[in-house]
């Protein structure tokens, strides 16, 4: 037994609500802008993934003009600061809807460091950060969608084994429905299985 959800009947805030925990947990790019008057701006934004490996884009999506997109537009650069367990209450510091013109990371006081390839700010206390030049924008309905092509990446040491991010040491955190957060929890592994490989579905070995 199902129960059905029509969109087309549906206000958009009541399926807003519906897809935003049932496509879970989504990771958030903590996105740091700065504006055309030098303002710094760091926001979070859940609607986020990889959209290209080469050349290396990432996107996100912006729901509304927010002062994320309209700094992007105005510089056509932005950062994509990891969003760690430990920075939890910053991150939701910042999606505080703040005047245009408010610096976040002077409002929630956020340690701040410069990037090295871009203009935008990074989180010092990110462990991870992916500098990014625009590389275009798309408009979908009340959602712009930004990819940015990574121009640089710099990872903590504190999180890499022997090179390689840890996930154990990155902490990740996700969103969830309502105001729901999550963190990893239990992790997994399970290999690929090559076609040479194959023994029929799990369900029959």
């Amino acid at each position: 037994m199902r129960t059905d959800f029509d969109p087309a009947v549906m206000s958009r805030n009541d399926f807003y609500r519906l897809l935003t925990a049932t496509v879970v947990p989504r990771p958030i790019a903590w996105v740091s802008t700065t504006s055309a008057d030098g303002v710094h701006n760091i926001a979070p934004h859940s609607f986020f993934n990889i959209a290209s490996v080469a050349p290396p884009v990432v996107q996100f999506s912006s729901v509304g003009r927010k002062d994320t997109l309209l700094n992007i537009e105005a510089t056509g650069q932005f950062v994509v600061n990891f969003a760690s367990e430990g920075l939890f209450e910053q991150i939701n510091d910042t999606a505080t809807d703040f005047p245009h013109g408010v610096s976040e990371f002077e409002a929630a006081g956020i340690e701040s460091e410069p990037s090295l390839r871009v203009k935008p700010l990074r989180v010092a206390a990110s462990p991870v950060a992916l500098e990014c030049e625009v590389h275009s924008t798309m408009g979908i309905g009340d959602s712009v969608i930004v990819f940015g092509r990574v121009v640089h990446a710099a990872v903590s040491q504190d999180v890499l084994v022997d090179g390689h991010p840890e996930i154990s040491r990155l902490k990740p955190l996700a969103r969830l429905g309502r105001d729901e957060w999550g963190t990893v929890g239990e992790v997994r592994e399970l290999s690929r299985i090559r076609h040479a490989d194959w023994r029929g579905p799990a369900s029959d070995r």
